[in-house]
């Protein structure tokens, strides 16, 4: 039995407030009288991520994850804030989610596009992460102007436009102080012929960009065009300073 993209609704977690209360008396970790509102919220929320980790596991189980070489933690986290930007109605393409696991080398198809209303990988790709992240490996991040990093974290996919680069979208980034400052840094997911099977035959690694997750060239149509118009975008790293940052991830 499939899972609903919309599985997790404010309905839950309205009940979970509702029953919280018998829940915390009837585990005998408080004391009658010892029950606040901030309690019951706590507990309330921690029942929602459980209950998503275990719809993520059940997912990730189902479409055989693993064998692409995405991480658990790395699908958990972006069911987490697919959830969370469909419940604020960010989401218009919201069939898709893509995934640019950068917790891999460059020289693995890093980039995971899904569909989770058939529970498939439709596009499992190379991706460029920011020349001064890293080499192989990204291991750094920043938000910053002219930094030439790529930011961690969710963004909102946009429209699409002819440039430098030829065809080209537009992402948002919905996490402030993270990845906010996308659009002014131009950032957007674009092709090249630095990235790719070809290149890695001549090359240690994957080359990189100024920050955007470019792909290949060969395949820049196919990308965006299934990623276009409002689906959620994660770009992950299991790095410690973003993860107790993200106010998506911590909501």
């Amino acid at each position: 039995m499939k899972l609903s993209v919309k599985s997790v609704s404010t309905g839950c977690l309205l009940f979970l407030l509702l029953t919280a209360p018998s829940l915390i008396a009837g585990s005998g970790t408080l004391k009658p009288g010892t029950i606040t509102k901030a309690s019951i919220i706590t507990i309330a929320i921690k029942s929602k991520t459980e209950t998503l980790a275990l719809q993520a596991y059940s997912l990730y189980d189902s479409m055989n994850l693993k064998s692409y070489g995405l991480s658990k933690k790395a699908f958990e986290y972006a069911w987490r804030g697919y959830q969370y930007l469909q419940e604020k109605g960010k989401l218009v393409n919201n069939n898709i989610l893509s995934i640019c696991d950068f917790s891999q080398s460059s020289r693995r198809k890093r980039m995971y596009v899904i569909d989770l209303e058939q529970q498939k990988v439709l596009i499992n790709t190379y991706v460029a992460h920011g020349r001064n992240s890293g080499a192989e490996y990204a291991r750094s991040f920043s938000n910053s102007p002219e930094s030439h990093k790529s930011s961690l974290g969710f963004y909102v996919t946009k429209t699409t436009y002819y440039g430098g680069h030829g065809l080209a979208l537009t992402i948002d980034g919905v996490e402030r102080g993270i990845n906010d400052r996308a659009l002014a840094r131009k950032i957007v997911v674009h092709g090249s012929n630095y990235v790719g099977s070809s290149f890695i035959k001549f090359n240690k690694f994957n080359g990189r960009s100024f920050g955007c997750p470019a792909v290949p060239a060969n395949q820049t149509q196919e990308v965006i065009n299934t990623i276009k118009n409002g689906s959620c975008l994660f770009i992950y790293h299991p790095n410690k300073k973003y993860i107790a940052q993200s106010k998506i991830l911590n909501s």
